[in-house]
C-alpha cells in the first residue's frame, strides 16, 4: 500500500493532507523519512509527527445533524468544536464543513478514503439546502442565484463565478438550493451578491443520505446500504 493512502486508511487525514506531511518530511517509516513513492511493507513503523500510525480495523460513518454554534473543526483548543462536541470514543473527523451558524447534515468518518472522493470537485457531489432570507424571495433573484452569480473569493482575493444549479421557491422567504461545489460560505455570498441576507441555512442531504427524522444535535451510524451507495463514484 502506498504510503499517503496507508496513513489516510488508518483515519488520520486525507491522501492529500497525507502527500503535504510526506512532502514536509514529518512522515518516517522505520525512523527515516520516506518519499512519495514508498509502499508500506508488513512489520514497516509508521509515524506522523512522532506518533505512531495503526491500521484501524473498522470504519465509522456517523451522520450528526449539526446545530448552530458548533464549529467543524477537530482543533481541540476550539470551544464548541464538533469532536468534543459528539465525544466519539475513536478518531473520526468530518467531510467538508457548514459554517458556524448552519445547521444540518455532516458525515464523520475514519476513512480518508471516502472523504477524499466526497470532497474532489470532479465528483459532483449534490448537497440540497434549505435557505432562509431577510426580505421577500423575487423571480429576480431565484434566476440570479441559479444562473451561477459572481462572488468574492476571499482566499484568492478575487471574484470567482459559481456554477449553475437548481433552486426552488419554498414560499416568501425560503428556498431549496442545490449545489455540486464546495466553496467557502458559498450560499451566504451568492445570496449577498443580490442584496439578500442568509438568515437561517440548513443543509438536508448529501448524496444520498438525507437528515430524515434525526434530530437537531443528535447523530446515528449509517446503514449498510447508506454505506455502499456512498462509496459509488458515479
Amino acid at each position: 500500500m502506498r504510503l499517503n493512502q496507508y496513513i489516510s486508511s488508518a483515519g488520520l487525514c486525507s491522501r492529500r493532507k497525507a502527500d503535504q506531511f510526506i512532502k514536509e518530511q514529518r512522515v518516517k517509516v522505520n525512523g527515516e523519512p520516506i518519499p512519495f513513492h514508498y509502499h508500506v511493507k508488513e512489520g514497516d513503523v509508521v509515524e506522523v509527527d512522532g506518533e505512531q500510525i495503526i491500521p484501524k480495523e473498522n470504519d465509522i460513518y456517523i451522520l450528526f445533524n449539526k446545530p448552530p454554534g458548533v464549529i467543524c473543526t477537530a482543533a481541540q483548543h476550539i470551544e464548541m468544536n464538533i469532536i468534543d462536541y459528539i465525544n466519539y470514543p475513536e478518531r473520526i473527523f468530518s467531510v467538508g464543513r457548514l459554517d458556524r451558524q448552519s445547521e444540518g447534515l455532516i458525515l464523520l468518518t475514519n476513512n480518508g478514503e471516502i472523504a477524499n472522493q466526497l470532497l474532489k470537485e470532479e465528483f459532483e457531489v449534490e448537497k440540497n439546502y434549505i435557505v432562509t432570507v431577510d426580505r421577500e424571495i423575487t423571480p429576480e433573484f431565484i434566476e440570479h442565484l441559479s444562473s451561477g452569480p459572481k462572488i468574492y473569493n476571499p482566499r484568492k482575493k478575487s471574484y470567482v463565478s459559481t456554477n449553475p444549479c437548481p433552486v426552488v421557491q419554498l414560499d416568501s422567504r425560503r428556498f431549496q438550493i442545490t449545489l455540486s461545489q464546495g466553496l467557502n460560505r458559498q450560499i451566504r455570498r451568492m445570496c449577498r451578491s443580490a442584496h439578500y441576507t442568509v438568515t437561517t441555512l440548513q443543509r438536508v442531504r448529501m448524496k444520498n443520505l438525507t437528515l430524515g427524522s434525526l434530530p437537531l444535535g443528535e447523530w446515528r451510524y449509517l446503514t449498510a446500504e447508506e454505506v455502499a451507495l456512498l462509496s459509488r463514484t458515479t
